[in-house]
């Protein structure tokens, strides 16, 4: 049996454990092949629709810097980020979304001064949206979030300074 073989395989014994079970969305990631699954749902009119049944590729491999040169400065990493006091991290797994609606403003922008407790993002899970606000007044320095990623639970969203 081929590799597409069992990729189309597989993704059809999700996608009917998608139905089965009622999800909205499933991901399988094992060694080098990342599935994921979602569904949107005919009779409902979510703020954001989930996408379409689709078949994510596994992630290609990265160039190798050629010798000499000069490596770029690596990205914080999530743990050093996480660490930080004006770091608000994921109190959830979702969807994160930077608008109350598509096609709406974000709720902030980086150097946007945001009070403690007031909205930054949304976090949709279980088809239910989650206002995620300041932990702290200040300056938001970075988002670290792309509008509708998927996020995890703890992972860092914005810095707040």
């Amino acid at each position: 049996m081929t590799k597409s073989s069992v990729d189309q395989d597989l993704i059809r014994a999700i996608a009917e454990l998608l139905n089965k079970e009622n999800l909205a969305e499933i991901e399988i990631e094992q060694d080098d092949l990342r599935v994921r699954v979602t569904r949107s749902y005919p009779n409902e009119a979510p703020a954001y629709a989930p996408a379409p049944m689709q078949y994510m590729a596994p992630p290609a491999a990265a160039p190798s810097a050629p010798a000499g040169s000069v490596p770029a400065a690596a990205p914080a990493k999530a743990e050093d980020l996480a660490a930080n006091p004006g770091t608000l991290t994921s109190p959830m797994v979702g969807t994160a979304y930077r608008a109350p609606e598509p096609g709406k403003p974000a709720f902030v922008e980086v150097g946007a001064k945001v009070s403690e407790g007031q909205t930054v993002l949304i976090i949709e899970a279980m088809k239910t949206m989650n206002q995620i606000p300041a932990h702290r007044s200040g300056t938001v320095t970075r988002i670290l979030v792309d509008d509708a990623q998927p996020v995890e639970y703890g992972e860092p969203l914005v810095v707040i300074e």
